[in-house]
Protein backbone atom coordinates (compact mmCIF):
# COMPACT_ATOMS: atom_id res chain seq x y z
CA UNK A 1 0.00 0.00 0.00
CA UNK A 2 1.46 3.37 -1.07
CA UNK A 3 0.17 6.81 -0.07
CA UNK A 4 0.62 10.03 -2.06
CA UNK A 5 -0.36 13.64 -1.47
CA UNK A 6 -2.23 14.84 -4.58
CA UNK A 7 -4.15 17.67 -6.20
CA UNK A 8 -4.49 21.19 -4.89
CA UNK A 9 -2.25 20.70 -1.87
CA UNK A 10 0.73 19.83 -4.09
CA UNK A 11 -0.09 22.58 -6.58
CA UNK A 12 -0.49 25.32 -3.99
CA UNK A 13 2.60 24.20 -2.12
CA UNK A 14 4.63 24.51 -5.31
CA UNK A 15 3.14 27.96 -5.96
CA UNK A 16 4.10 29.08 -2.48
CA UNK A 17 0.49 29.46 -1.39
CA UNK A 18 -1.15 28.40 1.86
CA UNK A 19 -2.42 24.81 1.87
CA UNK A 20 -5.79 24.52 3.58
CA UNK A 21 -6.78 20.94 2.76
CA UNK A 22 -4.79 17.83 1.99
CA UNK A 23 -6.05 14.94 -0.11
CA UNK A 24 -4.29 11.62 -0.45
CA UNK A 25 -4.42 8.77 -2.94
CA UNK A 26 -3.83 5.22 -1.75
CA UNK A 27 -2.44 2.76 -4.31
CA UNK A 28 -2.61 -1.02 -3.95
CA UNK A 29 -5.19 -1.26 -1.16
CA UNK A 30 -8.72 -2.59 -0.78
CA UNK A 31 -11.59 -1.13 1.24
CA UNK A 32 -11.26 -4.01 3.70
CA UNK A 33 -7.59 -3.21 4.29
CA UNK A 34 -8.39 0.45 4.88
CA UNK A 35 -11.12 -0.39 7.38
CA UNK A 36 -8.82 -2.82 9.16
CA UNK A 37 -6.38 0.04 9.75
CA UNK A 38 -9.06 2.18 11.39
CA UNK A 39 -10.04 4.37 8.43
CA UNK A 40 -13.72 5.31 8.19
CA UNK A 41 -15.37 4.99 4.78
CA UNK A 42 -17.45 7.97 3.65
CA UNK A 43 -17.59 7.72 -0.14
CA UNK A 44 -20.63 6.19 -1.80
CA UNK A 45 -19.74 6.42 -5.49
CA UNK A 46 -16.14 5.39 -4.88
CA UNK A 47 -14.10 4.42 -1.81
CA UNK A 48 -13.04 7.49 0.17
CA UNK A 49 -11.86 7.15 3.76
CA UNK A 50 -11.14 9.45 6.67
CA UNK A 51 -7.87 9.01 8.56
CA UNK A 52 -8.57 7.71 12.11
CA UNK A 53 -6.62 10.60 13.69
CA UNK A 54 -6.30 13.54 11.27
CA UNK A 55 -9.71 13.08 9.54
CA UNK A 56 -8.00 13.93 6.23
CA UNK A 57 -9.36 12.24 3.11
CA UNK A 58 -7.70 9.19 1.64
CA UNK A 59 -9.16 7.89 -1.62
CA UNK A 60 -8.30 4.63 -3.30
CA UNK A 61 -6.65 5.15 -6.67
CA UNK A 62 -9.33 4.87 -9.33
CA UNK A 63 -10.13 5.19 -13.00
CA UNK A 64 -13.33 6.57 -14.49
CA UNK A 65 -14.95 5.48 -17.73
CA UNK A 66 -17.73 7.46 -19.38
CA UNK A 67 -20.99 5.50 -19.23
CA UNK A 68 -23.69 8.16 -19.62
CA UNK A 69 -24.42 11.85 -20.00
CA UNK A 70 -23.52 14.58 -17.55
CA UNK A 71 -21.01 14.71 -14.72
CA UNK A 72 -22.43 11.63 -12.95
CA UNK A 73 -22.32 9.27 -15.92
CA UNK A 74 -19.12 7.40 -15.01
CA UNK A 75 -18.17 3.81 -14.22
CA UNK A 76 -15.53 3.74 -11.47
CA UNK A 77 -12.79 1.14 -10.98
CA UNK A 78 -10.92 1.34 -7.66
CA UNK A 79 -9.21 -2.06 -7.76
CA UNK A 80 -5.76 -2.48 -6.11
CA UNK A 81 -4.27 -2.84 -9.61
CA UNK A 82 -5.04 0.80 -10.50
CA UNK A 83 -1.76 2.71 -10.61
CA UNK A 84 -0.96 6.23 -9.48
CA UNK A 85 -0.50 7.26 -13.11
CA UNK A 86 -3.94 5.84 -13.92
CA UNK A 87 -5.47 7.91 -11.13
CA UNK A 88 -3.69 11.11 -12.15
CA UNK A 89 -4.74 10.63 -15.78
CA UNK A 90 -8.44 11.07 -14.89
CA UNK A 91 -7.84 14.53 -13.37
CA UNK A 92 -8.86 17.76 -15.07
CA UNK A 93 -5.70 19.89 -15.37
CA UNK A 94 -2.04 19.00 -15.47
CA UNK A 95 -1.29 21.34 -12.54
CA UNK A 96 -3.74 19.25 -10.49
CA UNK A 97 -2.18 15.96 -11.61
CA UNK A 98 1.07 16.13 -9.64
CA UNK A 99 1.60 13.76 -6.72
CA UNK A 100 4.08 13.81 -3.86
CA UNK A 101 5.40 10.65 -2.25
CA UNK A 102 5.89 10.38 1.50
CA UNK A 103 9.63 11.02 1.04
CA UNK A 104 8.87 14.31 -0.77
CA UNK A 105 9.55 13.04 -4.30
CA UNK A 106 7.27 14.57 -6.95
CA UNK A 107 5.57 12.31 -9.47
CA UNK A 108 4.61 14.30 -12.56
CA UNK A 109 3.66 12.03 -15.47
CA UNK A 110 1.67 14.69 -17.34
CA UNK A 111 4.03 17.68 -17.16
CA UNK A 112 2.16 19.65 -14.53
CA UNK A 113 5.41 21.20 -13.31
CA UNK A 114 6.08 22.55 -16.77
CA UNK A 115 2.62 24.11 -16.92
CA UNK A 116 2.98 25.56 -13.42
CA UNK A 117 6.15 27.28 -14.57
CA UNK A 118 4.48 28.46 -17.79
CA UNK A 119 1.35 29.56 -15.89
CA UNK A 120 -0.85 27.44 -18.16
CA UNK A 121 -4.16 25.73 -17.45
CA UNK A 122 -4.04 22.66 -19.69
CA UNK A 123 -6.21 19.53 -19.72
CA UNK A 124 -4.54 16.24 -18.84
CA UNK A 125 -6.13 14.10 -21.57
CA UNK A 126 -8.91 14.00 -24.13
CA UNK A 127 -11.12 12.48 -21.40
CA UNK A 128 -11.53 16.10 -20.22
CA UNK A 129 -14.56 16.36 -22.52
CA UNK A 130 -16.40 13.65 -20.58
CA UNK A 131 -17.23 15.92 -17.62
CA UNK A 132 -18.96 19.25 -18.42
CA UNK A 133 -18.34 20.53 -14.88
CA UNK A 134 -14.70 20.91 -15.90
CA UNK A 135 -15.60 23.92 -18.04
CA UNK A 136 -16.66 25.76 -14.89
CA UNK A 137 -13.67 24.47 -12.95
CA UNK A 138 -11.21 25.77 -15.52
CA UNK A 139 -12.94 29.16 -15.51
CA UNK A 140 -12.82 29.15 -11.72
CA UNK A 141 -9.11 28.25 -11.63
CA UNK A 142 -8.46 31.03 -14.16
CA UNK A 143 -10.24 33.44 -11.79
CA UNK A 144 -8.39 32.16 -8.75
CA UNK A 145 -4.96 32.36 -10.34
CA UNK A 146 -5.52 35.42 -12.54
CA UNK A 147 -3.11 37.51 -10.49
CA UNK A 148 -0.45 34.83 -10.98
CA UNK A 149 -0.73 35.18 -14.74
CA UNK A 150 -2.36 31.83 -15.54
CA UNK A 151 -3.97 31.48 -18.96
CA UNK A 152 -6.09 28.72 -20.47
CA UNK A 153 -4.16 26.72 -23.08
CA UNK A 154 -5.62 27.25 -26.59
CA UNK A 155 -6.22 23.51 -27.08
CA UNK A 156 -8.06 23.35 -23.75
CA UNK A 157 -10.23 26.31 -24.72
CA UNK A 158 -11.07 24.51 -27.96
CA UNK A 159 -12.22 21.47 -26.01
CA UNK A 160 -14.33 23.68 -23.73
CA UNK A 161 -15.97 25.26 -26.77
CA UNK A 162 -16.63 21.81 -28.22
CA UNK A 163 -18.23 20.66 -24.96
CA UNK A 164 -20.42 23.76 -24.80
CA UNK A 165 -21.61 23.20 -28.35
CA UNK A 166 -22.52 19.60 -27.49
CA UNK A 167 -25.01 20.84 -24.90
CA UNK A 168 -23.78 18.78 -21.96
CA UNK A 169 -23.72 21.82 -19.65
CA UNK A 170 -27.48 21.44 -19.37
CA UNK A 171 -26.91 18.06 -17.68
CA UNK A 172 -25.25 19.68 -14.67
CA UNK A 173 -27.06 19.96 -11.35
CA UNK A 174 -27.69 23.56 -10.32
CA UNK A 175 -26.05 22.86 -6.95
CA UNK A 176 -22.76 22.02 -8.65
CA UNK A 177 -22.93 25.09 -10.88
CA UNK A 178 -23.64 27.32 -7.90
CA UNK A 179 -20.83 25.74 -5.87
CA UNK A 180 -18.25 26.50 -8.56
CA UNK A 181 -19.66 30.00 -9.08
CA UNK A 182 -19.45 30.90 -5.39
CA UNK A 183 -15.82 29.79 -5.35
CA UNK A 184 -15.19 32.03 -8.36
CA UNK A 185 -16.91 34.97 -6.67
CA UNK A 186 -14.55 34.48 -3.72
CA UNK A 187 -11.52 34.48 -6.00
CA UNK A 188 -8.97 37.14 -6.85
CA UNK A 189 -10.76 37.95 -10.12
CA UNK A 190 -14.49 37.10 -10.36
CA UNK A 191 -14.62 38.90 -13.71
CA UNK A 192 -12.22 36.34 -15.19
CA UNK A 193 -14.67 33.54 -14.42
CA UNK A 194 -17.37 35.02 -16.64
CA UNK A 195 -14.89 36.18 -19.26
CA UNK A 196 -13.54 32.63 -19.68
CA UNK A 197 -17.04 31.17 -19.80
CA UNK A 198 -17.94 33.70 -22.49
CA UNK A 199 -14.83 32.79 -24.47
CA UNK A 200 -15.81 29.13 -24.20
CA UNK A 201 -19.38 29.92 -25.36
CA UNK A 202 -20.45 28.46 -22.01
CA UNK A 203 -22.71 31.17 -20.58
CA UNK A 204 -25.81 29.22 -21.58
CA UNK A 205 -27.80 27.66 -20.07
CA UNK A 206 -26.79 28.80 -16.57
CA UNK A 207 -25.83 32.44 -17.13
CA UNK A 208 -28.03 33.27 -20.12
CA UNK A 209 -28.47 36.91 -19.09
CA UNK A 210 -24.78 37.46 -19.85
CA UNK A 211 -25.17 36.25 -23.43
CA UNK A 212 -26.12 39.84 -24.15
CA UNK A 213 -22.79 41.45 -25.03
CA UNK A 214 -23.57 44.84 -23.51
CA UNK A 215 -24.72 43.31 -20.22
CA UNK A 216 -21.63 41.11 -20.09
CA UNK A 217 -19.37 44.08 -20.77
CA UNK A 218 -20.91 46.09 -17.93
CA UNK A 219 -20.81 43.17 -15.48
CA UNK A 220 -17.15 42.55 -16.29
CA UNK A 221 -16.49 46.24 -15.76
CA UNK A 222 -18.21 46.21 -12.36
CA UNK A 223 -16.26 43.13 -11.28
CA UNK A 224 -12.93 44.14 -12.81
CA UNK A 225 -10.29 44.45 -10.11
CA UNK A 226 -12.89 43.54 -7.49
CA UNK A 227 -11.90 41.06 -4.79
CA UNK A 228 -13.64 40.69 -1.45
CA UNK A 229 -14.22 38.37 1.47
CA UNK A 230 -17.94 38.97 0.89
CA UNK A 231 -18.72 37.06 -2.34
CA UNK A 232 -22.38 38.04 -2.02
CA UNK A 233 -21.31 41.60 -2.85
CA UNK A 234 -19.67 40.39 -6.07
CA UNK A 235 -22.86 38.46 -6.81
CA UNK A 236 -24.95 41.59 -6.23
CA UNK A 237 -22.74 43.62 -8.56
CA UNK A 238 -23.47 41.05 -11.27
CA UNK A 239 -27.20 41.01 -10.52
CA UNK A 240 -27.37 44.80 -10.33
CA UNK A 241 -26.89 45.04 -14.08
CA UNK A 242 -29.92 42.84 -14.84
CA UNK A 243 -33.61 43.58 -14.77
CA UNK A 244 -35.61 42.55 -11.71
CA UNK A 245 -37.22 39.76 -13.73
CA UNK A 246 -33.82 38.51 -14.81
CA UNK A 247 -32.53 38.61 -11.23
CA UNK A 248 -35.44 36.48 -10.05
CA UNK A 249 -35.04 34.02 -12.93
CA UNK A 250 -31.28 33.75 -12.45
CA UNK A 251 -31.62 33.21 -8.70
CA UNK A 252 -34.27 30.55 -9.21
CA UNK A 253 -32.18 28.78 -11.86
CA UNK A 254 -29.11 28.64 -9.63
CA UNK A 255 -31.00 28.09 -6.36
CA UNK A 256 -29.35 31.15 -4.84
CA UNK A 257 -29.60 31.50 -1.02
CA UNK A 258 -32.28 33.89 0.24
CA UNK A 259 -29.96 36.59 1.61
CA UNK A 260 -27.95 36.66 -1.63
CA UNK A 261 -31.17 36.99 -3.64
CA UNK A 262 -32.25 39.86 -1.42
CA UNK A 263 -28.97 41.70 -1.91
CA UNK A 264 -29.07 41.07 -5.66
CA UNK A 265 -32.54 42.57 -5.93
CA UNK A 266 -31.52 45.58 -3.82
CA UNK A 267 -28.50 46.17 -6.07
CA UNK A 268 -30.84 46.13 -9.06
CA UNK A 269 -33.68 48.22 -7.60
CA UNK A 270 -31.45 50.85 -6.00
CA UNK A 271 -28.71 51.02 -8.59
CA UNK A 272 -26.58 54.12 -8.00
CA UNK A 273 -26.83 55.09 -11.66
CA UNK A 274 -30.64 54.97 -11.60
CA UNK A 275 -31.38 56.87 -8.39
CA UNK A 276 -30.19 59.98 -6.63
CA UNK A 277 -29.36 58.23 -3.38
CA UNK A 278 -28.31 61.51 -1.79
CA UNK A 279 -31.94 62.63 -1.94
CA UNK A 280 -33.31 62.15 1.57
CA UNK A 281 -36.62 60.52 0.61
CA UNK A 282 -34.91 58.15 -1.82
CA UNK A 283 -32.34 57.07 0.75
CA UNK A 284 -34.99 56.64 3.43
CA UNK A 285 -37.10 54.46 1.14
CA UNK A 286 -34.08 52.38 0.21
CA UNK A 287 -33.01 51.85 3.81
CA UNK A 288 -36.53 50.84 4.73
CA UNK A 289 -36.81 48.36 1.89
CA UNK A 290 -33.40 46.93 2.74
CA UNK A 291 -34.38 46.77 6.42
CA UNK A 292 -31.03 48.29 7.33
CA UNK A 293 -32.40 49.21 10.76
CA UNK A 294 -32.40 45.58 11.85
CA UNK A 295 -29.82 44.30 9.31
CA UNK A 296 -27.11 46.91 9.70
CA UNK A 297 -24.56 44.78 7.82
CA UNK A 298 -26.57 45.33 4.65
CA UNK A 299 -25.74 49.03 4.61
CA UNK A 300 -22.00 48.35 4.37
CA UNK A 301 -22.61 45.94 1.52
CA UNK A 302 -24.86 48.42 -0.26
CA UNK A 303 -22.27 51.19 -0.05
CA UNK A 304 -19.64 48.82 -1.47
CA UNK A 305 -22.03 48.05 -4.33
CA UNK A 306 -22.92 51.71 -4.93
CA UNK A 307 -19.26 52.68 -5.05
CA UNK A 308 -18.61 50.10 -7.78
CA UNK A 309 -21.73 51.37 -9.56
CA UNK A 310 -20.17 54.82 -9.78
CA UNK A 311 -21.11 56.71 -6.62
CA UNK A 312 -18.35 59.09 -5.53
CA UNK A 313 -16.50 58.56 -2.25
CA UNK A 314 -17.72 61.89 -0.89
CA UNK A 315 -21.31 60.84 -1.50
CA UNK A 316 -20.68 57.49 0.18
CA UNK A 317 -19.46 59.39 3.23
CA UNK A 318 -22.59 61.58 3.21
CA UNK A 319 -24.86 58.55 2.98
CA UNK A 320 -22.97 56.89 5.82
CA UNK A 321 -23.40 59.93 8.07
CA UNK A 322 -27.10 60.06 7.21
CA UNK A 323 -27.58 56.37 7.94
CA UNK A 324 -25.73 56.59 11.23
CA UNK A 325 -27.86 59.57 12.26
CA UNK A 326 -31.07 57.71 11.41
CA UNK A 327 -29.85 54.49 13.03
CA UNK A 328 -29.23 56.44 16.24
CA UNK A 329 -32.93 57.30 16.54
CA UNK A 330 -34.19 55.65 19.72
CA UNK A 331 -37.82 54.59 20.06
CA UNK A 332 -37.85 55.29 23.78
CA UNK A 333 -36.56 58.79 23.22
CA UNK A 334 -39.20 59.38 20.54
CA UNK A 335 -41.93 58.25 22.95
CA UNK A 336 -40.59 60.47 25.72
CA UNK A 337 -40.38 63.48 23.38
CA UNK A 338 -43.98 62.95 22.32
CA UNK A 339 -45.04 62.61 25.94
CA UNK A 340 -43.32 65.90 26.77
CA UNK A 341 -45.57 67.50 24.15
CA UNK A 342 -48.68 65.91 25.63
CA UNK A 343 -48.95 63.05 23.12
CA UNK A 344 -49.29 59.37 24.00
CA UNK A 345 -47.83 56.98 21.45
CA UNK A 346 -48.89 53.35 21.34
CA UNK A 347 -48.96 50.48 18.85
CA UNK A 348 -48.38 51.41 15.18
CA UNK A 349 -48.09 55.07 16.11
CA UNK A 350 -44.72 54.36 17.72
CA UNK A 351 -43.32 52.91 14.51
CA UNK A 352 -44.69 55.78 12.47
CA UNK A 353 -43.11 58.32 14.81
CA UNK A 354 -39.77 56.51 14.66
CA UNK A 355 -39.93 56.55 10.86
CA UNK A 356 -40.59 60.27 10.85
CA UNK A 357 -37.68 60.83 13.20
CA UNK A 358 -35.38 58.76 10.99
CA UNK A 359 -36.48 60.65 7.90
CA UNK A 360 -35.82 63.94 9.67
CA UNK A 361 -32.38 62.75 10.76
CA UNK A 362 -31.50 61.77 7.18
CA UNK A 363 -32.73 65.10 5.82
CA UNK A 364 -30.66 67.02 8.37
CA UNK A 365 -27.54 64.96 7.70
CA UNK A 366 -27.80 65.37 3.93
CA UNK A 367 -28.55 69.11 4.07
Amino acid sequence: MEVYLVGGAVRDQLLGKAVHEKDYVVVGATPAEMLAQGYRQVGKDFPVFLHPESNEEYALARTERKSGRGYTGFAVDAAPSVTLEDDLLRRDLTINAIAQAQDGQLIDPYNGLRDLEARTLRHVSSAFVEDPLRILRVARFAARFAEDGFQVAPETMQLMQKMSAAGELSELANERVWHETVKALRSASPATYFAILAQASALSPWFVELDDELTLEIVLQRLSGFSTDAPEVAFALWQGELTETQVKECCERLRVPTEWRRLGLLACRWHAAKHDLTHSETLHDCLNQADCWRRSERFGKLTAIWQRQGLEEQDIQRLTRAYEAAQAVNAKEVINAASAEGQTLAGPAIGEAVQRARAAAITAALA
